[in-house]
């Protein structure tokens, strides 16, 4: 089997792009085409318009290459030489960020790939199935009011979710304003859902934010996710010593440098590797291992469409450790429209993990073609 093409596809939803915490509002759709007619699609979180420059550009030389050159005519099954080939080939201008990102979608189109040309679901070829279903919180913002945080909260409690995660929107902009809305977060969703807090790292410092994890312990958060930014190694391992909440971190970063330098001296509780940034499916599957390992557990960052959740389901059906998937809850049209079988919600809380080939999911190229802008 041969590579014979390999497309970046920027979606947009129709309107304006606000300037929030929300990623779904367009994406970066990659597509692997082969010689067998095997298709493989993978999605990138990152700036649509950056990633599709690197898969398209011409070679400048032997390590600045545009991904799309280095793949024509490779073996998808090759997947571990493909990553490096990608790494050494773009050293000059990726090897962090955006580079990764791009690598990152590719990766996963690869996964995709090759489970559906061995038959197999991609937890099959990660080690097999150890979990049946996962349980799911629910992600959004965070409202700008208490009565809105209260029917959200509510809104979604009666869909099935046993968890939701409230981030970025209104939070870090005071610490009185942090406190009323997770208080009213809390007493709308009752003692035994877990809340978690994604700060989006707008908290000042890790003194700050070991006040703020302070202040917030009667509420008893499952996790604070990003209370600083991720780069601040330092502040973490100074901020975790000194609070009995857990903290999340390690959706911004990229390749398995960065995340052993996050779990071997920052001291986080959970690490959040996102597959479409942080290196793809080969790398997420390291970083799991890496993760427990150490005694930490892994919880996928996934807030984009459905394939990206894909990704995320397929990794942790494969996990040895406490299995808890996102489940992007933005209503914008490509969060849950680029899939013709959108996972669904059990009753439960859960979400079932297919047993079809590849990434288990049927993309609607109707709706790609509609939202398609290049």
């Amino acid at each position: 089997m041969k590579i014979t093409n390999v497309e970046a596809i920027i979606l947009r939803q129709p309107g304006e792009i606000l300037m929030i915490g929300d990623g779904s509002q367009d994406t970066v759709l990659i597509k692997i085409e082969t010689d067998e007619g095997i298709t493989g699609w993978g999605e990138c979180d990152s700036s649509p318009y950056v990633v599709k420059t690197i898969v398209d550009c011409p070679p400048s030389h032997v390590v600045c290459r545009g991904l799309k050159d280095i793949l024509m005519g490779q073996d998808p099954f090759d997947v571990e030489k493909i990553w490096n080939d990608m790494y050494r080939g773009s050293y000059y201008y990726g090897r962090r960020s955006v580079g990764i990102h791009a690598m990152s979608g590719i990766d996963i189109a690869l996964w995709d790939i090759m489970g559906k040309a061995a038959g197999r679901p991609v937890h099959k070829l990660l080690g097999g199935r150890i979990n049946s279903r996962l349980r799911a919180y629910a992600s959004m913002l965070m409202p700008d009011t208490e009565e809105e945080v209260v029917q959200k909260a509510k809104e979604y409690m009666a869909k099935g979710f046993t968890a939701i995660k409230f981030g970025w929107g209104a939070l870090g902009e005071s610490r009185e304003k942090d406190i009323r809305l997770v208080k009213a977060a809390r007493e709308a969703m009752g003692e035994e859902a877990d809340l978690m807090l994604d700060i989006g790292y707008l908290w000042k410092n890790s003194k700050y934010a070991e006040m703020m994890c302070k202040e917030l312990e009667p509420f008893h958060p499952y996790w604070i996710e990003e209370p600083i930014i991720s780069d601040d190694v330092q502040g973490f391992s100074r901020l975790t010593p000194k609070t009995t909440l857990r903290i999340a971190s390690g959706e911004e970063l990229t390749g398995l440098y960065e995340f052993r330098e996050l779990i071997e001296k920052g001291g986080v509780d959970i690490v959040q590797p996102d597959m479409s940034r942080c290196g793809g499916i080969t790398i997420a599957k390291k970083i799991a291992d890496m993760a427990l390992l150490n005694g930490i557990e892994l919880c996928p960052h996934a807030f984009k469409s459905g394939i990206l959740m894909a990704a995320s389901i397929q990794l942790l059906a494969a996990y040895k450790g406490t299995p808890l998937l996102e489940y992007c809850s933005q209503e914008t049209v490509l969060s849950k429209g680029l899939l013709k079988n959108h996972f669904a919600l059990q009753m439960d809380g859960t979400v079932e993990i297919p047993d079809t080939p590849g990434l288990g999911i049927e993309v609607d190229e109707a709706a790609v073609a509609k939202y398609r802008i290049s």
